[in-house]
Formats: structure tokens, sequence, C-alpha cells
């Protein structure tokens, strides 16, 4: 195991051995020139950092409602949480913007990541910087780690468009099942019936 200082020596580049998914517990509070809360928000994609930008009040008001709307309705035995890790390999960590758990991975307060066999939904909320990975790399890792759901949630006019994935188990890929405008409503993971236009705030 190689020392995370020693890994910062190159920074901004990636050092020669790249990150790993274990590196992101350890790095520390400051950067690496003294700026505070540096790796707050930072995640792993395919070994490489990814650092996310400042968030539209849009994304943060689906991450609140959709978490508040989900853990509503959610079965004793699993539980929404939001921008927490899931990791799914040595060099892949990201941190979806809403999950859906096991409630006993969820009460460990000691947690800072989950692995896919926990999670039973994940969903991202769209931002202009993060097409490309909300859209087509990050679904495809979820799919290949096994994570049975997925949403992508969009900006229509200032209003949620929620596409529902499910993975297929004989292509190990995901299949689109539905897009709502206006209301949500499938019967997996659990019974979920949510009116969009009227999330929590």
């Amino acid at each position: 195991m190689t020392d995370v200082s020693s890994a910062l020596d190159y920074w901004p580049s990636p050092p020669p051995w790249g990150w790993t998914a274990d590196d992101l517990d350890r790095l520390p509070a400051e950067g690496p020139n003294g700026e505070p809360d540096f790796f707050k928000h930072v995640e792993l994609i395919d070994g490489a950092l990814v650092f996310m930008s400042p968030q539209k009040r849009f994304h943060e008001r689906m991450l609140f409602g959709l978490r508040v709307a989900l853990n509503a309705q959610a079965p004793d035995h699993v539980a929404a949480i939001i921008e927490m890790d899931v990791k799914l390999g040595h060099r892949m960590r990201p941190c979806p913007d809403v999950l859906v758990i096991d409630a006993q991975a969820a009460d460990d307060d000691d947690r800072t990541f989950y692995t896919p066999d926990e999670v039973h939904l994940v969903a991202e909320v769209v931002s202009p910087e993060s097409e490309d990975r909300d859209r087509k790399t990050k679904p495809f890792r979820y799919a290949e780690a096994g994570i049975a759901h997925f949403w992508r949630v969009e900006n229509n006019d200032g209003g949620p468009v929620v596409y529902v994935y499910e993975l297929d188990p004989a292509t190990g890929a995901y299949g689109l099942t539905g897009i709502h405008h206006g209301r949500l409503t499938v019967p997996v993971p659990f019974p979920i019936d949510i009116d969009l236009d009227k999330l929590p705030r």
C-alpha cells in the first residue's frame, strides 16, 4: 500500500501507481496547497479523482425530496440516503446522489461507503457538468456491479423527469422500464408512488 501523502507529491497529476478506492478514506482534510475542504466532494471514476462542482438548487431539492419521499414509503429493511460512496471495485468508488440501501448498513454511522450487495437502488440527478458520467459511465458501472435498479433524474424546464431502469440478468445491462413525468409509480425495489411535482422541499 502506498501512502496518500506520497501520491499528493505528484499533484495535480495522478501518482504513477494510480488512485484506489481505499485512498478516498485517507485523503487529507486540506488540499495540496492548504485549501480547506479540498477533498470534501470527490469521487473515484475509473481511477481518476473527480471533483463535484457546486450544485444548483434543483439538484439539492431533488436529493432532499426523493430521500424524504422514499423513506416515507420504504419497508423497514431498507433506507434511503444521499451522497454516500459505493465501492464498485479497486479503482471505482462513485458517490450516487440518492441510494436505497439495507437498513442495517444505514444504521452504522461509521461507514464511509457501501458495497453493491447492500444497495438496492441508485439515482443520479443530472447536472450540466455530470451529463456524460450520469448518463453513460455510472449506469454501466452500476449494472456491471449488479445493482438491480437505477434512476436518472433530468431537469425539464424546472420539473423532474425520472428515467427508470432495471437490471436484465440475462445481459447484465440496464433496460429502460419507464419515463415518468409528474408522478413516479413503480413496484420495485418496493412499491413506490411519488408526486414529482410535490416533492418535499
